[in-house]
């Protein structure tokens, strides 16, 4: 399965209303469907598979009263299945929602930590009335859920959610300051007002409306004293079987491939018959050369594309439609259409999506010979200058002064930071200006790690917001929008008991980031290719804001009245102005406010859900 939905309470022409948030997010699942339909209870859910008659149905169990609708796959399913057999389970089928039945029967909310794979999935107890759901360890499926008008809702995307009667759609003030700050949807409540999301390693219980949510799992750094080679051959070891269990399945596999260690690592390993890689013709703006070097090297097939400006530009409602909500890292733009080009060939991809966040990937992590210099003159001193440095322009040397005079608390906030929080608040008009601060979003999750050190502090606020609502939130909604399930090896508990084990100095030192993991690679990989910094779906947007004919789209959509509900006007048109005309850098900046007035468009003004539907002619009668 790749899509479920449904809800929970009383509805006219329950049948009907199903269907139709179904159809909202057929992409998860064109090839079969199935639905659960009794009293106040209606789950449906989507397959890419062709499924027989009798797997075209939510599993239930006559004798136990119990329902599942579920995404995902699970890797250690034999392993659980012999366990349950153990302990006196009959099992009638091989299916996981079988599985998941009985293993809530036996487990109960322990459930979840039982689990080795990627997953969303909800229960329905039929004789207490009772929902259970449950997300993945890393948030690599989506699960978001709303309780309107005495309706529990619950869906793989919130676009599902539209059709219902008594489903309220309303904007959610308080998620567009953070938004512009983090430039995706950083909140647990959606940018749809009561919407909220599943949190990763979370569960779920609805008992009569009374909803509560728990964490099962968390990640905890803790560093050996065992050799290096000792650790690079742990490494080694956990991600070639972890690529061994993700080609579970009668699929056609494929990987994406770019430039970087991570996903040629991965596509090495797995050596599918095709990799796929897209790319901009300007220069630095594509990973295609370097991936069809490798591609032919070890003799695989490289299906790549050059992408068309114009239609990337045609196609950004689509793909803000896809999002559910607005988001603007620019790399969604070649992921969607990276998706459709692999959607042709394959049916499943390889990633090599969360060994930076895992293993100490980025350059923010990184900490210079430069800078452990600049570090022994005094704090006090330091501070300083790191919180004077926090008011200046874009400068040279700025995010060095903050980097080295204050704490990753006090300056770090994930892997993207478009708008300063004061620049926000001066460019939002008074109803929006209200939403939570930057510290309100990462103290708690700083404090959870308030005694481990700076590589590991920004690690663990990575891998809570921006790996699960950026990384892996852009990869499912882009590649579902096109029927293409991905599978992200690395983001494997058996991987992550090793990742876990790496010492700060392995992970991050003066000869390179993912150090250990780099040295893992050379196993598999040329030298050339471990060692390589790949340069992440780069999209020249700043370079289209200066050609006149999407200046002139962006212009346009500034000076409508709908940004005027929201932003301050002359402000978003000085930034606009100002970057066409070259004075500054502001492409981010745009970008961010262009995104969500192309998603609020859609959504607000333009989305109709129920006119001229079947459902609205069967409300009416």
């Amino acid at each position: 399965m790749n899509g479920f939905t449904g809800f929970i309470g009383e509805t006219r022409n329950v049948a009907l209303v199903l269907d139709e948030m179904m159809d909202k997010i057929r992409h998860r699942g064109p090839n079969s469907s199935g639905v659960f339909i009794e009293n106040e209870a209606a789950l449906g859910f989507l397959s890419l598979r062709n499924l027989d008659e009798e797997e075209r149905q939510p599993h239930f169990n006559a004798k136990d009263s119990f329902v599942v609708a579920y995404d995902g796959q699970i890797y250690n399913s034999d392993e659980l299945r012999g366990e349950l057999i153990s302990k006196g389970y009959v099992f009638e089928t091989d299916k996981i929602s079988e599985l998941l039945i009985h293993g809530y029967i036996e487990y109960a909310e322990k459930l979840p930590e039982k689990l080795r794979g990627v997953f969303a999935f909800v229960i329905w107890d039929r004789k207490n009335k009772k929902t259970f759901g449950a997300r993945d360890r890393f948030g690599v499926k989506p699960f978001y859920y709303a309780h309107m008008n005495d309706i529990f809702f619950f869906g793989s995307e919130i676009k599902s959610f539209l059709p219902h009667p008594d489903f309220v759609k309303e904007l959610n003030e308080k998620a567009l300051k953070p938004y512009l700050i983090f430039q995706f949807p950083v909140l647990n409540e959606t940018f749809f007002k009561g919407v909220f999301k599943l949190k990763a390693a979370h569960y779920l219980t609805n008992d009569n409306g009374q909803i509560s949510t728990e964490r099962y799992w968390s990640p905890s750094f803790n560093p050996t004293d065992q050799p290096l080679e000792e650790i690079v051959g742990e490494i080694d070891d956990a991600l070639r079987e972890s690529i061994s269990v993700h080609q579970k399945g009668d699929v056609k596999l494929g990987a994406f491939l770019s430039s970087g260690v991570d996903s040629s690592y991965v596509t090495t390993v797995l050596k599918p018959e095709k990799t796929f890689t897209v790319g901009f013709s300007k220069e630095n703006f594509s990973e295609i050369d370097s991936a069809k070097k490798l591609s032919d090297e070890l003799g695989i097939e490289n299906v790549r594309k050059i992408l068309d400006p114009t239609r990337c530009f045609d196609q950004l409602e689509e793909i803000l439609y896809m999002m559910d909500e607005p988001h603007s890292n620019p790399s969604i733009i070649p992921m969607y259409f990276l998706a459709e080009l692999a959607s042709r060939e394959v049916s499943v991809v390889l990633t090599g999506e969360g060994a930076d966040e895992l293993f100490g990937g980025y350059d923010e992590y990184d900490m210079t010979k430069m800078m452990k210099n600049y570090k022994k003159i005094p704090v006090s001193v330091r501070k300083s200058f790191g919180i004077f440095a926090k008011s200046l322009p874009e400068v040279r040397g700025k995010n060095f002064l903050i980097k080295c005079g204050l704490s990753p608390e006090e300056w770090f906030i994930g892997r993207a930071k478009v708008f300063e929080e004061k620049e926000v608040d001066n460019l939002l008009t008074n109803g929006f200006k209200h939403g939570p601060t930057v510290q309100d979003i990462v103290k708690p999750i700083y404090k959870k790690v308030e005694n481990e050190d700076d590589i590991t502090k920004m690690q663990y606020l990575d891998m809570h917001l921006w790996l699960v609502d950026d990384i892996l939130l852009k990869a499912d909604k882009m590649n579902m929008a096109h029927s293409l399930e991905i599978r992200s090896p690395f983001l494997d508990q058996e991987v992550m008991k090793v990742a876990e084990k790496v010492p700060s100095k392995y992970r991050v030192n003066n000869i390179d980031t993912k150090y250990a993991l780099r040295l893992a690679a050379k196993r598999a990989l040329p030298e050339e290719y471990a060692n390589r910094k790949k340069i992440g779906f780069p999209v020249p947007i700043h370079h289209w804001i200066r050609e006149e004919k999407y200046y002139l789209k962006i212009k346009a959509s500034f000076e409508s009245a709908e940004a005027a509900r929201f932003f301050d006007k002359q402000s978003i048109m000085n930034l606009l102005s100002n970057h066409y005309q070259g004075k500054v850098k502001n492409g981010r900046k745009i970008w961010a406010i262009y995104m969500f007035l192309i998603w609020h468009k859609k959504y607000f003004i333009e989305e109709t859900v129920r006119d001229d539907s079947k459902l609205a002619v069967a409300l009416s009668i």
